[in-house]
């Protein structure tokens, strides 16, 4: 059934193109009731307007606080055309159809986002009024027609014109479902706010809210349907507001793989590159010359480095592209890997230079999808990390530890070197962005190899050796003299054993296992240096 707009309620925040809305349903003999700035603006532009004040014969007050909660007004918006009782409430109280409400909310995602934002100020941009008129809008959406985005007005406009001023059931049903959808988010947002500045942290009931950005092709399987939604938090420069710069639409996978490639070089004060493939680092480096951190990444594991995620925490310069789209020429083809491409490059910005350049690339740089995701602050968002299990959510605390080197204590005889050190630190944090159980083998602030997501820890010690030994030697790196990280403590010792094999003169470990002095005193009869951080990276 479609129902015809002839009278409209505006009350609106964002007043953007809000006076040409209204000035074409007045064109269509459309009755247009309003108050305050909203009315104004729609004044200006030419248009009749009747106050609210007017006509509920009750004045605003409390600081405009109270303009719209009356009965005549939720009388006019809420009453069933098609009731009789309702129909008789119409004449005994005089109240006059609404047709369109037509809102916009107070800014409070905005304000809260802004630095320095005070609770009294957060609390004057809680909206009442307005989602009051939306929700009863929404909830008569059989009679009413709600707007609750400008985006929304030509739509509405388009089928008045071509409906002699109505508007149809499946549009006012789409309407109503965004607008339930708009008051949803808008109520999570103000509790989570509200929790978070009293501490809070997991209160008794949780909601989150997300936006819809983009549907995807499929999800993690072409048989799973899959859209992309972002947070509200925005301090962070993230995967979730990255500027995609060309190239191909990115997939489910993608957005996961990018999300970990940039969280690891996040952690890197220095500049660092990485190559993340299915989630977990096949490459790593820091080095003042990102080429040469590129570099020492590719050999990490050059078959994983295909069509593996390219992260840099510095903007990515024309001689890194090249560097990048040049990778076979000036580095050969390594140990049978297959042809070499990246699937993404994700980084705070890219040089002009550099964009074109990627793009000239024969092959795949029109593909590659470059991500930009703005300078690197060191801010992060004050938000949970969330894990879906069927029926219920697992909700913790981001695992924002970095180098708590306060805690850290060397367990063993011997103490390691400033270079063992060095290295130590920086595979820490490989081990912390890889997947449980997570082994990593680093040598001058390069990963050599990690052993990720094993059932067995001995198993990942395994794995990463055969990776160093495999990928990561040649005339490029020597793994004598490396590293080993391990995301959790050893039940045994002998992990340490395939350490020495590979080359490992140095461990890092949380500790906390009951064989820690069995552990400890095997690190000892090795020669090894071994450092317990007290805190373990579990990342399943």
């Amino acid at each position: 059934m479609n129902t015809k707009i002839q009278r409209a309620l505006i009350s609106v925040y964002d007043k953007a193109g809000v006076a040409d809305f209204a000035k074409a349903l007045a064109q269509m003999g459309v009755e247009i009731i309003s108050s305050g700035g909203t009315a104004r603006a729609i004044e200006a532009a030419g248009v009749k307007v009747r106050q609210v004040q007017e006509w509920t014969g009750f004045p605003e007050m409390l600081g405009h606080r109270v303009v719209t909660l009356h009965p005549k007004v939720h009388g006019a918006i809420l009453a069933l055309r098609d009731d009789p009782a309702h129909q008789a409430d119409i004449e005994k109280y005089g109240l006059e159809p609404v047709d369109l409400v037509c809102v916009s909310l107070y800014p409070f995602e905005q304000v809260i986002a802004g630095e320095g934002c005070t609770l009294a100020e957060a609390v004057e941009m809680i909206d009442i009024g307005g989602p009051c008129l939306v929700r009863a809008a929404a909830k008569n959406h059989k009679f009413v027609t709600v707007v609750t985005d400008p985006s929304q007005y030509e739509a509405v406009l388009e089928e008045m014109r071509a409906n002699d001023g109505a508007v149809s059931a499946e549009l006012r049903a789409a309407l109503a479902r965004a607008a339930f959808a708009l008051t949803a988010h808008y109520d999570s947002l103000i509790s989570r706010y509200l929790c978070e500045v009293a501490g809070e942290d997991f209160p008794q009931r949780v909601s989150f809210s997300y936006t819809k950005v983009a549907d995807l092709r499929y999800g993690e399987n072409p048989h799973q349907r899959a859209a992309f939604y972002v947070g509200t938090d925005a301090a962070e420069p993230c995967v979730g507001r990255a500027e995609l710069l060309g190239g191909r639409a990115i997939s489910y996978n993608n957005y996961f793989d990018a999300n970990a490639a940039l969280e690891l070089v996040k952690d890197f004060q220095a500049p660092a590159v990485a190559i993340i493939k299915h989630a977990n680092p096949a490459g790593c480096a820091v080095d003042d010359d990102l080429v040469a951190a590129y570099r020492k990444a590719y050999f990490g594991d050059v078959n994983a480095a295909m069509g593996g995620i390219i992260a840099v925490n510095r903007p990515v310069t024309a001689e890194l592209a090249r560097a990048i789209t040049e990778t076979y020429r000036r580095w050969g083809k390594q140990r049978g890997a297959g042809g070499f491409y990246a699937e993404i490059i994700i980084a705070p910005g890219f040089e002009d230079a550099a964009v074109e350049v990627i793009r000239a690339r024969e092959g795949w740089g029109g593909d590659v999808r470059l991500l930009a995701v703005g300078e690197l602050t060191g801010r992060r968002n004050a938000e949970k990390a969330l894990k879906y299990v069927v029926g219920g959510m697992l909700v913790q605390d981001r695992d924002l530890l970095g180098l708590n080197e306060d805690d850290w204590k060397v367990v063993t005889k011997r103490q390691p070197s400033q270079r063992e050190l060095a290295d130590l630190r920086f595979a820490w944090i490989v081990a912390k962005h890889t997947k449980s159980n997570a082994i990593v083998l680093a040598k001058d602030q390069t990963l050599l190899g990690a052993g990720a997501g094993q059932m067995s820890r001995v198993n990942s010690a395994r794995l990463a050796a055969q990776i160093a030994r495999a990928y990561g030697g040649g005339d490029e790196v020597d793994t004598a003299g490396c590293v080993l990280a391990s995301d959790a403590f050893f039940p045994f010792p002998d992990s340490l054993d395939w350490a020495v094999d590979v080359g490992a003169t140095a461990v890092i470990e949380p500790g906390g296992s009951k064989k820690d002095d069995a552990v400890i005193a095997r690190a000892d009869e090795l020669g090894l240096a071994m450092i317990f951080t007290g805190a373990r990276h579990f990342n399943h």
